[in-house]
């Protein structure tokens, strides 16, 4: 039976779709399929992380929710970035969000069926005989977020140490809480390295009475890298990948 997995911030910049693609990497290396879905169809960004442009996206979560082409036909198999990591079972793959100004305009325009994403969900597990689904949410509380909130196995928090990012935390908690999702974890991120981690995670768990499965360090490395790449294969080594397996194991257990 696949898990589908919602990543979601309150708040933009909060490392949301880095956060996704790695942990979608991480849980693919351990022998699953994994498919990651840009539902942020408004500010898309995750398909930078895989190697993607504007010119080598050739069809979008767009062309499937405008009816020109099935979503399974838009879904690329991007399991090459494992670079052999992975066991033979292991894939990813990765349904994008157009980049093209005029089908944003579109979006913010006319809007789409959001109806259609959860048809278009269930027909990515069966056609792509999927383990898990990642939905890389738009920021923020609006109806599609909250269909990918109801419809999730598990929701993926993430916040940063900042009072802003606090208190539109709280909103979302007490709406899944609301929901009923069946597992809610928190992820902190861009903690200073200065933090007392522990201190941190115990704050948190008090503020939300909800698990947090990691916190994830400003890390550098990750700054320099800038996009380019999936962090956690390219520094498996690194702290920083570390605790996305910790949070990818509490995501399958």
């Amino acid at each position: 039976m696949a898990k589908i997995v919602s990543i979601h911030s309150y708040r933009g910049g909060t490392g949301k779709s880095n956060t996704t693609a790695n942990l979608a990497a991480t849980i693919a290396r351990m022998g699953n399929r994994v498919c990651i879905v840009d539902t942020d169809i408004q500010s898309p960004g995750i398909h930078v992380l895989f190697g993607f442009d504007e010119d080598s996206i050739t069809k979008s979560l767009n062309d499937y929710l405008w009816g020109r082409r099935s979503i399974a036909e838009v879904a690329y198999d991007v399991t090459h970035v494992l670079e052999g990591r992975g066991t033979n079972d292991s894939k990813v793959f990765l349904v994008p969000s157009s980049v093209k100004a005029g089908e944003i305009a579109r979006v913010l325009r006319e809007g789409y069926d959001v109806g259609l994403l959860n048809e278009g969900f269930q027909e990515l597990i069966e056609e792509l005989d999927l383990d898990y689904l990642l939905i890389d949410t738009h920021p923020g509380l609006n109806e599609e977020t909250l269909l990918s909130i109801t419809i999730s196995d598990v929701l993926v928090l993430i916040l940063r140490p900042d009072q802003q990012d606090y208190q539109g935390t709280a909103v979302t908690v007490d709406v899944a809480r609301k929901l009923e999702v069946p597992k809610l974890l928190m992820v902190v991120n861009k903690a200073p390295t200065v933090f007392d981690f522990d201190q941190l995670k115990v704050r948190v768990e008090e503020t939300y009475g909800s698990h947090v499965a990691g916190i994830l360090p400003h890390s550098d490395e990750m700054m320099v890298l800038a996009s380019s790449g999936i962090f956690s294969l390219k520094y498996p080594e690194n702290s920083l990948s570390r605790v996305i397996e910790g949070i990818a194991q509490e995501v399958i257990h």
